[in-house]
């Protein structure tokens, strides 16, 4: 039976063609290694039947057009357990041959023979879990939005896992007060007025970069001819989720804020970077 084939989006295409192949590589840490057993089952029960483009290759019909054409998943063709030397010291970690394996993992294609995603199941313990499972799934098959809702679609509350899984949101606090609130309004014209500012002068600087100025060459940009076809290394930072509630409570902004603090913080350590007012209270 011939089933029916949806378009692939501009994006979609963009994302997985010859000049460019872009993938979405994640990593979940567990106290207890998952066996593929379990991964299998949750694959084909839960993760399959969230999205069709899951169980879908990418085709080129009589036209030139390119479309989502459903297949049969072979779950066994998507998942992998790696084997890492062993070694027999009981205070031995894998992070090296972890963090190498990632980088392999970043670097390598995704078969165009088979829906565009995969499964590493790693079983060796580093110093932040004793067991991983990395995912790589192709751009071409949606956003960072929809890619990660699909993904936390599939886990369950500990205390209720009938429950979807919930995030705190931010709360603000009411006042019967006209003053507070005509401070807040006052406040709210201001940071509207600054971000327009800055996305002004944004944008014009990106457009200067882009046609008339030249990236200056540091650490990280070394301006060589080719210099995408080399290797890569995935680097890895680990952050305190205390930390950030922390921060969030004394700053109040949002987790995002913090961690792009806490990012370009590390970058400052190889290029100069100018980094806007608000953000220096994050970054310190």
């Amino acid at each position: 039976m011939e089933m029916a084939e949806e378009p692939v989006s501009p994006t979609g295409q963009y994302f997985n063609s010859s000049a460019l192949s872009i993938a979405i590589v994640g990593v979940l840490e567990f106290q207890v290694p998952l066996h593929e057993s379990l991964a299998f089952t949750l694959l084909r029960d839960v993760f399959l039947p969230i999205n069709p483009r899951f169980s879908s290759l990418m085709v080129t019909d009589k036209d030139g057009a390119k479309q989502w054409k459903k297949v049969k998943v072979n779950l066994k063709d998507h998942v992998t357990v790696p084997v890492f030397p062993s070694d027999n010291s009981p205070d031995f970690f894998y992070d090296d041959q972890f963090n190498d394996y990632l980088s392999k993992i970043a670097t390598d294609q995704l078969p165009q023979s088979r829906p565009l995603w995969e499964i590493h199941i790693v079983k060796y313990r580093t110093r932040n879990a004793a067991g991983h499972v990395i995912f790589k799934l192709h751009h071409a098959l949606g956003d960072g939005f929809s890619i990660m809702g699909a993904l936390l679609s599939c886990l369950q509350r500990v205390d209720d896992p009938s429950l979807p899984i919930t995030f705190p949101t931010l709360r603000t606090k009411s006042s019967s007060d006209g003053t507070e609130e005509n401070e807040g309004a006052f406040r709210s014209m201001s940071r509207i007025f600054a971000r327009l500012v800055h996305t002004v002068s944004d944008f014009g600087w990106s457009v200067l970069k882009s046609g008339f100025v030249e990236d200056d060459r540091t650490a990280i940009r070394s301006g060589d001819v080719g210099v995408e076809f080399r290797p890569v290394t995935v680097t890895t930072m680990t952050f305190s989720l205390d930390h950030i509630k922390r921060i969030k409570s004394n700053l109040r902004v949002v987790r995002f804020l913090i961690l792009f603090g806490r990012v370009i913080k590390r970058l400052v350590c190889f290029f100069p970077i100018k980094v806007h007012l608000s953000m220096k209270g994050i970054i310190k």
